[in-house]
């Protein structure tokens, strides 16, 4: 099967005729949920991806106007090769819907009210885990300001997570660029076990997949049965600093790339490691995560594998300037998310 014309590919996701002159990062406004305060009772930050934008644009370095973004939702055939029709039917349910977001209050909300609100904010950012695949394939490196729902496994869902962005964004690049996707690796780096990833990999028994989760197994979700899909698996204590977390992470990604060489990396950079993070118990600083994705993007750059970086989970308001920071770091270091003239 030859490879889909990119333009093709990329334009119907793309609100914009020719992205030529865009950076490599995707955003819209659409990610944020905004539902009469009722997302506040989540610890999650729903408006943490304008947050993100919003720093970003202030740098001067990478203006909101020059951000690319999704122009739809996946649709239900693009949803249907990674999740179950019995799943996406269940998230017509307020109850069920609920469960995943742990906003309980929601169970009582009817859905024409929770889908707009809710459930189409989470589409749109899946949406732009499959741009930033794309252009991550284009030009090297690319980063959507939102998605790496890892709680999603496309049968089930749970911990804010309704889709699995990162499954259908490896799936559509594999469909559309036989020749040049075909084993992948997801670097979980967010404090919580990537429970959703793993469990699709073997509900899709994907052996072209490899996982390196770095997780603090005490904490939500505890799904054994997922663990036993990771490649390599290193378990982080609470109250870590950052020299030994980073010992960790370079530990795990020295075996993994001595083991397996992908042809697309998606990245996970949770920042709920960082210090004061409610849910996390890390004593990582906002040096240390800086350091950390400089770490995973310079093993992209130097063997020369597209990445992909979602941003997953962070509870704490000021992690949005720590994750702006991070990408302005990147783009300078590695010359990242350049517009093509």
């Amino acid at each position: 099967m030859a490879d889909q014309q990119p333009k093709q590919y990329y334009s119907s996701f793309s609100s914009l005729a020719d992205a030529g002159t865009k950076v490599a990062i995707v955003y819209s406004d659409k990610y944020n949920i905004r539902l009469l305060g009722l997302e506040k009772l989540h610890p999650f930050d729903s408006c943490k991806y304008a947050n993100v934008a919003a720093h970003l644009d202030r740098s001067g370095e990478i203006q909101l106007s020059n951000m690319i973004e999704p122009c739809r939702m996946p649709t239900e055939e693009e949803l249907l090769m990674v999740h179950t029709r019995e799943y996406l039917d269940s998230l017509q349910n307020s109850t069920e819907l609920a469960r995943i977001t742990q906003v309980w209050l929601a169970a009582w909300i009817p859905m024409y009210i929770l889908r707009p609100y809710i459930l189409n904010p989470l589409l749109y950012a899946t949406s732009g885990t499959v741009l930033a695949g794309y252009l991550a394939v284009q030009r090297g490196a690319a980063v959507n300001l939102g998605g790496g729902f890892h709680h999603c496994s496309g049968a089930s869902g749970g911990g804010f997570c309704a889709y699995a962005d990162i499954t259908l964004s490896l799936q559509l690049l594999r469909r559309n660029f036989p020749s040049r996707v075909r084993r992948a690796m997801i670097i979980d780096l967010d404090v919580h076990q990537g429970n959703g990833h793993e469990n699709a990999k073997r509900r899709l028994n994907d052996n072209d997949l490899y996982i390196v989760d770095v997780y603090n197994p005490s904490l939500y979700p505890c799904d054994y049965v997922a663990a036993q899909e990771i490649n390599v698996a290193m378990y982080l204590g609470t109250r870590m600093n950052d020299a030994s977390y980073l010992a960790e992470v370079q530990f795990a990604l020295d075996h993994a790339f001595a083991t397996f060489q992908p042809d697309v990396i998606y990245y996970n950079a949770g920042t709920d490691i960082m210090a004061g993070d409610p849910l996390g118990q890390m004593y990582v600083t906002p040096k240390g995560i800086i350091q950390r994705d400089e770490i995973v993007f310079q093993r992209a750059v130097d063997q020369k594998i597209p990445i992909v970086m979602v941003l997953s989970g962070g509870y704490q308001s000021s992690t949005a300037a720590v994750i702006g920071d991070s990408i302005l770091n990147l783009k300078r270091k590695f010359n990242l998310f350049n517009a093509i003239l």
